[in-house]
């Protein structure tokens, strides 16, 4: 008698590739320029700038450095304040701690899981320079009111886009209500060119500086478009291009947009219908997403009921050969976050939404066969 093939090991997140990566890349070495701003870099640039319709993208060697550039622009000072939702990675504050900013954790939504707007106008004085709303998972934050508040304090907002490229909110694209907007193209996004970002500047005033920034602080790019017959160091800045290498894997990825969302869309939808019974049976919560919103199909979680029962059934599903993860522990009660004054009990949802959360395995390589082993396994666990 045969043995049964035994089922591999499902992960949490796998890189795939989705089109001609791999193509473009050979290209782009041929080409002989593998150094930032080559051909693909340039229709990454063009490609996202149509879709989305914004004045300028530029392309970072990660959305850290991105945010870090939207940090520069603003000419954040020792001292400025930047309000940021507890309930995220630490690039979102580190960028503008790195300036000398002073963070000011805000909770989040018990629903979407993102910043409570209905917080925000207590939390600014006039040393606020910046709001930071993080589109969690890939679902708009309520930008109306936060732009309306924003407006009306006069205060920027640089948008946390990592979860959300091509999500909307109210038909208009995550990204694009800001002054500016920070992309990732990490390996764990929907699109990816393993480690990489993206600057959306939505004022065509930023552009010029912006290119300054990323060029090392000098006007490189005037001088390659010939507006300059020679280019010197004329602002602060850093090296902030990515590889046209990484360049040409991303527009690869990107040529697959529509079958990429149509796949994660369905994987999304898949978890749901499987689990919803399940999920009400035992208090366990699906993700929320707001009618007027069209998520990016970042990512699924599941919220357990106690920390416990998370736990367990990570463990449980790794017996299974299931890798799932929880996500962002509160700033607020980090070790770096407690030195600006965090304190349990500070951001009661965020504190409560840590311990509970787990995502799925969710990426563009997950199959179908392998989604199923997932639902079944969970259907199995016993409370």
């Amino acid at each position: 008698m045969m043995n049964e093939e035994k089922p591999g090991f499902i992960d949490f997140n796998r890189p795939v590739i989705a089109g001609k990566e791999m193509e473009y890349i050979a290209d782009a070495v041929a080409a002989g320029k593998i150094s930032g701003d080559g051909v693909y870099t340039r229709k990454v640039h063009a490609y996202l700038e149509q879709a989305l319709g914004v004045p300028r993208v530029l392309l970072t060697t990660s959305c850290t450095h991105a945010l870090e550039m939207s940090a520069i622009l603003m000419d954040i000072q020792a001292g400025d304040e930047v309000i940021v939702p507890d309930f995220t990675f630490v690039s979102t504050i580190n960028a503008f701690v790195l300036r000398g900013a002073q963070p000011v954790f805000i909770d989040v939504r018990p629903d979407t899981l993102n910043l409570d707007e209905a917080q925000l106008e207590d939390k600014i004085t006039p040393r606020t320079k910046a709001i930071v709303p993080v589109h969690y998972a890939g679902v708009g934050c309520e930008m109306d009111s936060i732009m309306e508040i924003a407006q009306r304090q006069h205060v920027a907002v640089v948008e946390d886009n990592a979860h959300g490229l091509f999500g909307r909110y109210r038909q208009r694209y995550l990204g694009t209500f800001g002054v500016m907007a920070s992309q990732s193209f990490h390996e764990t996004k929907n699109f990816s060119s393993g480690e990489g970002g993206a600057l959306l500047i939505n004022d065509p005033d930023l552009v010029e500086r912006a290119e300054i920034i990323r060029e090392k602080g000098t006007n490189r790019s005037r001088f390659f478009r010939g507006q300059v017959d020679k280019y010197t160091w004329v602002d602060v800045g850093s090296s902030y291009l990515p590889s046209d290498i990484l360049a040409a894997y991303l527009y690869g990825q990107l040529e697959e947009r529509s079958r990429i969302q149509a796949h994660r869309k369905n994987l999304w939808k898949t978890y749901k219908t499987g689990l919803e019974s399940w999920a009400f049976a035992h208090e366990v919560r699906l993700p929320f997403i707001p009618e007027h919103v069209e998520q990016a199909y970042h990512m699924f979680y599941l919220l357990l009921p106690t920390l416990e029962l998370r736990q367990s059934l990570i463990a449980h599903l790794r017996q299974r050969e299931i890798q799932a993860v929880f996500h962002y522990l509160p700033l607020h009660l980090s070790e770096m976050g407690q030195k600006f004054g965090g304190l349990p009990g500070d951001f009661p949802v965020t504190e409560n939404v840590s311990d509970r959360l787990l995502r799925l395995p969710f990426h563009n390589a997950l199959c179908e066969a392998d989604q199923e082993r997932v639902i079944e396994a969970i259907l199995e666990f016993d409370f």
